[in-house]
């Protein structure tokens, strides 16, 4: 029987453990190292896709632990490739061209894009932007039209299954799971003592008001989260930081609460 996990903490990447710039992370080794001395896990949960997440976990030497992919719409299990059945995402992008041309042209999806665009979007390198068009679940794309005519394109989309997800940059499509779904299948499976989550966009909400304690990453380049439940008890806190300065401090002042 394994020895009960102190903590595991839900992470957000883009704007949260990596830089919204440059999408660094050096700012939270301290943080990170201090997480691994104590035994805690460490989960990302992200839009990006499993061969992003594969690639980002090896270089923060997270592999042991389960990772949320595209949004929720994935799991990433412990010491796993990055091969996914990407049969949902063939469903999703022919649903998409079933909208009206009108509405439809307004979203352009990453795969609307080539990998050159996809870069220029994201601020990703070429080989980055490859990693994020292999798409299992979900499509992640840019918005121009107005709000009126998005409504009317995700009315559209509703009786295919389809929804959408607003996150740091984009607008994400998929068939509806989300990162508390996930979330809640890893902690039933590896019940810790504490949980706790930080992101800085509205696709994490969710998840911050599921842990124990949510961290609301500030980022300067988005406008703020409203003010959410848990935020007046103090439950849920704001970030001055941006960013893994943010969330650098955030989790060793939670450390020193929990007096871990």
């Amino acid at each position: 029987m394994r020895p009960q996990l102190p903590l595991l903490v839900f992470t957000d990447l883009d704007g949260t453990l990596l830089s919204h710039v440059d999408y660094s992370w050096d700012p939270a080794s301290p943080a990170l190292e201090r997480l691994a001395a104590i035994g805690a896990g460490v989960v990302m949960a992200s839009s990006k896709t499993a061969p992003e997440i594969h690639a980002l976990r090896q270089d923060l030497c997270l592999q042991a632990w389960p990772a949320i992919v595209e949004n929720g719409a994935g799991l990433l299990a412990p010491h796993a490739g990055d091969d996914m059945d990407r049969s949902g995402y063939a469903q999703l992008r022919a649903g998409l061209q079933q909208v009206a041309a009108p509405l439809r042209e307004k979203f352009q999806g990453f795969g609307d894009m080539d990998a050159r665009e996809v870069a220029e979007a994201t601020g990703l390198s070429h080989a980055q932007a490859v990693l994020a068009q292999d798409r299992a679940f979900s499509e992640p794309g840019t918005w121009s039209g107005t709000a009126d005519e998005k409504s009317a394109f995700l009315k559209a989309l509703q009786p295919l299954g389809i929804s959408a997800r607003e996150g740091g940059r984009f607008l994400t499509l998929s068939f509806g799971a989300t990162k508390a779904d996930q979330m809640a299948r890893i902690i039933q499976d590896y019940a810790p003592q504490h949980t706790i989550a930080l992101g800085d966009a509205p696709n994490d909400v969710e998840m911050l008001q599921a842990a124990d304690s949510g961290v609301i990453i500030a980022n300067p380049h988005r406008d703020p989260l409203p003010i959410l439940d848990g935020e007046t008890g103090g439950r849920i806190l704001r970030t001055t930081q941006a960013g893994p300065d943010g969330w650098n401090a955030a989790i060793l002042a939670h450390l020193a609460r929990l007096s871990l």
